[in-house]
This record gives structure tokens, C-alpha cells and sequence, in this order.
């Protein structure tokens, strides 16, 4: 998928609403949280994601917090529900976790770029980083049923920090998990094995979504086999709907000039090849704007 030379305009499918917490389960080092979200279930595409508002009304926690969609759901007469992983890190997600089923939460969704649908099957490489990998799982199923073949590789520091759904192993055709220090899986980084696995079965695209360092060398190995690569970025957001600015970071456009684009707007999901991934949050030169 090509980044365009324009900055675009917030999802046209958003919408702010007050939605209830359905469920709220444990799952190893995160949680498991499922929303009632209505219509808006049916305009989510795999790679969007939710700006939730967190702390309660009386909160000093202005901003709000971004999360990848994991999936959404039809559930009949009680309407559509959104689920998400979330790792209560800081005080938001920490705040989040905690919330039981009934509370209502300030949620903007869908938001965002989605990642790119092939209109024949392809052979597909999913690659995640720990929690990062939540949104493959919905990619998975829709390639799926496109006729695609899907392979998928995810990485973590530890066995705990491994998300792997049971009902989402289902929808791949191999599922490899490495771990540094070797608590499951084979041990080492994602990038270890995935040279094999594109030779062996053949890959014709890479889908991935995990920390920014992991997207770097992962897109190094698909540049240096000439497998096309789409990314899901992490870069810290403060609003989600492209208004504060802090989460820019720096992607060339088919006409070769580089700028400075709102990844919340212009992404979360880029073209790889197209993010300047050694400017490493600074403003390289050249960039438009800057001479």
C-alpha cells in the first residue's frame, strides 16, 4: 500500500461513542477487552485502531490512548462488539484494566489506515511483537478467506509476553514463536527465522505490527529479498485523530520527496520501504518543509 502524497483526513467510518465494557479477562501479561460498539463492528478493517479516554470524568489524564482492534464481532440482536489486548504499562492502560464489565468507557473508533487486501491469493507472512501481534489474528482470517496461504511468526522477550489466541492459530497455516531467551518456541528474534520460512514457503508479501525496532529489521530483510512489506508503526499517540502532531514520523511519497506525515492519519498501517526508518525521531534532510 503507497503512502500518498497528501495528508489525509481523519477515518470517514469514526465515531465518538460511550461504549460498555462486555468482558475483561486475564491473558498471560495482558487483558483481554471486549466492547459493545454497534454498527461501527461493521466498518472495522484489520489495522485500524481505538483512541479510548481513560481516568473517568474527574481524571487529570487528559489524553487519550490508542490501541490496535484485535477484532471485531457480530453478536446478533446485543450488536457489534470490538476487542482489544491491552499491556497495563501505564497509569491509562493500568486505569483501563481495571475496569469492570458495565462501565461505560469515551472510545473513537474506527481509526486509522488498514492494512491491504490482495484481490487474488497470495502466500502471507504475519509477523508480531508481543502484544503488536493482537491485530494480526483478524488479518489472518481475512486472507483466509480470500484463498490466501498464512504463515505467521511471533516474537516476544518471554513465554508470557506471547499472544497466541487458540481460536487464531486456527486461521494460519504454520505458526513459528521465538522468544529471547528461550522460555518457548524457538530462541532468538523474529528476523532469525524468517529467511527460511520466506524461501521455504515461498512468500509473496509481509504483513507486520510490533515495536518500531522489530519493523526496522524486519523490513531490512524483506528489502534485501524483495518481498513487499506492510507495517503497522508504533509511534507514541496523544490524540489519535490528527490534531496534536506527536506522533509524525518521516515516509517518502511516490514522487521521491519526504514529509512529515501523522501516522494516527496517513497510517498506523505504511508501506515499509516508505518510512525513513534511520531517522530514528529526528527530521531527516531534505524533508519537505525544511529548506
Amino acid at each position: 500500500m503507497a503512502v500518498g502524497d497528501r495528508m489525509s483526513t481523519i477515518n470517514k467510518n469514526a465515531q465518538q461513542i460511550a461504549a460498555e465494557i462486555i468482558s475483561n479477562k486475564k491473558v498471560g501479561a495482558y487483558h483481554h477487552i471486549v466492547f459493545a460498539v454497534g454498527d461501527i463492528a461493521s466498518h472495522v478493517k484489520p489495522g485500524n485502531f481505538v483512541a479510548i479516554s481513560v481516568g473517568g470524568e474527574n481524571s487529570s489524564m487528559v489524553l487519550r490512548r490508542a490501541f490496535a482492534i484485535y477484532r471485531t464481532i457480530d453478536r446478533g440482536a446485543t450488536g457489534g462488539a470490538l476487542e482489544i489486548v491491552v499491556a497495563p504499562h501505564g497509569s491509562g492502560s493500568t486505569w483501563l484494566t481495571a475496569q469492570m464489565p458495565g462501565v461505560k468507557v469515551d472510545l473513537i473508533a474506527p481509526l486509522g489506515t488498514s492494512f491491504g487486501i490482495p484481490t487474488e491469493p497470495v502466500r502471507a507472512l504475519l509477523v508480531g511483537g508481543g502484544y503488536g501481534s493482537a491485530p494480526l489474528f483478524g488479518l489472518s482470517e481475512v486472507l483466509k478467506n480470500r484463498g490466501c496461504r498464512v504463515d505467521m511468526v511471533l516474537g516476544a522477550s518471554t513465554a508470557m509476553k506471547i499472544y497466541a489466541p487458540l481460536d487464531g492459530k486456527r486461521s494460519v497455516s504454520s505458526l513459528t514463536i521465538t522468544t529471547e531467551d528461550g522460555s518457548t518456541g524457538l530462541t532468538g528474534k523474529v528476523t532469525d527465522v524468517l529467511a527460511e520460512i520466506i524461501e521455504t514457503n515461498q512468500i509473496d508479501i509481509i504483513y507486520s505490527c510490533g515495536p518500531m525496532g522489530m519493523l526496522e529489521a524486519i523490513n531490512k530483510v524483506a528489502s534485501e529479498l524483495g518481498i513487499m512489506h506492510q507495517c503497522a508503526v508504533e509511534e507514541a499517540m496523544a490524540c489519535g485523530v490528527g490534531v496534536c502532531m506527536t506522533c509524525v514520523l518521516p515516509i517518502k511519497g511516490s514522487d521521491g520527496q519526504i514529509r512529515m506525515l501523522r501516522s494516527c492519519i496517513d497510517g498506523p498501517v505504511v508501506d515499509g520501504d516508505s518510512v525513513i526508518w534511520e531517522a530514528k525521531r529526528t527530521i531527516p534532510e531534505g524533508t519537505w518543509g525544511t529548506n
